[in-house]
């Protein structure tokens, strides 16, 4: 009989010794080509002479953990499956793994081997396992308990806050929010896709109040992901953001979240100086110093079956951008090195 995984080469990545071990022995009996590191720094050491069709890491692990192995890799521009196996209970964690853009994530102790050889199948071959709606339903391991739970799920969102400087993907990069106290208002995201090219939101969770706040956390999840996504379908660098936004309009009505939705979505890679701006129902103002350019707002998702954006695109080193709506205000500033 074929072994399922013949001709399929994994890295695992765990330092405990025992469950490292055992996952060796179970892959390498369904045919795969296994490499063993203890850590992140050893699985780079590995990578540099390796291309696995798979990687296998925990979160918590000493030197350099699992988030910060995902992250390097990434902004390398290894786009190789991810598959995420901890212990971790905590969920700000498995969001930044997912917002990275692995696979999937598992949750220790894995007593269920069909469900992880499913799970290792879909990795590989993911054209021929679950629909992207299926993956959304196992996003968060408690989604129902956030659902079920405002507060706790309005205080993941603000722990997942980014830091108001920061530097990423060779731009310089913070942000100023004025927003009613203890109000989520404005939610912002930046994200690196490469060492060249980041994108960000901004979500105004005000107008559907409970479900303003799971969209964001959804968006936060997904939004590599299906920026990814748009990157791999073109053969020019600039990604559709029209197309995205459609696909998150789509999203929320397939994750049964009624309401209105007003995000801006923006992408600016750092070495052809381009930045494009999609709206959809929030203001904006662009300055680049030498240009002063005013987004309207359109329509906000969730609000129709179509979306009705405007999008502008402009060549600029640094830029600050200005936006506005019920939730607040919030100024983006960035500058290319």
């Amino acid at each position: 009989m074929t072994q399922p995984l013949t001709g399929k080469q994994i890295l695992i990545v765990e330092d405990e010794p025992v469950f490292r071990s055992l996952l060796d022995s179970w892959l390498t009996s369904l045919g795969a080509d296994t490499q063993l590191a203890q850590d992140g720094i050893e699985a780079l050491e590995k990578l540099a002479g390796l291309t696995p069709d798979l990687l296998i890491c925990d979160i918590e692990m000493p030197r350099m953990n699992g988030l910060k192995l995902v992250e390097h890799i990434r902004n390398e521009g290894n786009q190789t499956p991810v598959l995420v196996i901890s212990g971790t209970g905590n969920m700000s964690d498995i969001a930044k793994a997912l917002r990275l853009g692995v696979q999937d994530v598992l949750l220790k102790p894995v007593k269920d081997f069909n469900r992880l050889r499913e799970t290792v199948f879909a990795c590989l071959y993911p054209a021929m396992f679950n629909s992207r709606v299926e993956e959304e339903d196992q996003l968060f391991q408690d989604w129902d308990a956030l659902v079920a739970n405002p507060s706790a799920a309005a205080k993941l969102l603000q722990q997942l806050q980014p830091p108001v400087q920061q530097v990423m993907s060779h731009c310089r990069i913070n942000y100023r929010q004025l927003v009613a106290a203890d109000e989520p208002g404005l939610v912002l995201d930046i994200a690196p896709l490469s060492d060249q090219d980041l994108a960000f939101y901004c979500l105004d969770v005000t107008r559907a109040s409970d479900n303003g706040v799971l969209a964001a956390l959804l968006l936060r999840a997904l939004f590599n992901g299906l920026l990814q996504e748009q990157l791999s379908r073109q053969r020019q660098r600039l990604p559709e953001l029209g197309n995205l936004l459609k696909q998150v309009n789509q999203l929320l009505r397939q994750a049964n979240l009624p309401g209105q939705f007003p995000l801006l979505v923006g992408y600016y890679h750092s070495g052809l100086k381009n930045l494009i701006l999609v709206s959809a129902g929030l203001n904006a103002t662009l300055n680049t110093g030498d240009h002063q350019i005013q987004l309207s707002n359109g329509v906000p998702l969730g609000t129709l079956g179509n979306t009705y954006l405007n999008q502008i695109s402009q060549h600029s080193e640094s830029w600050q951008c200005q936006i506005w709506g019920s939730g607040g205000r919030l100024r983006l500033m960035l500058s290319a090195e």
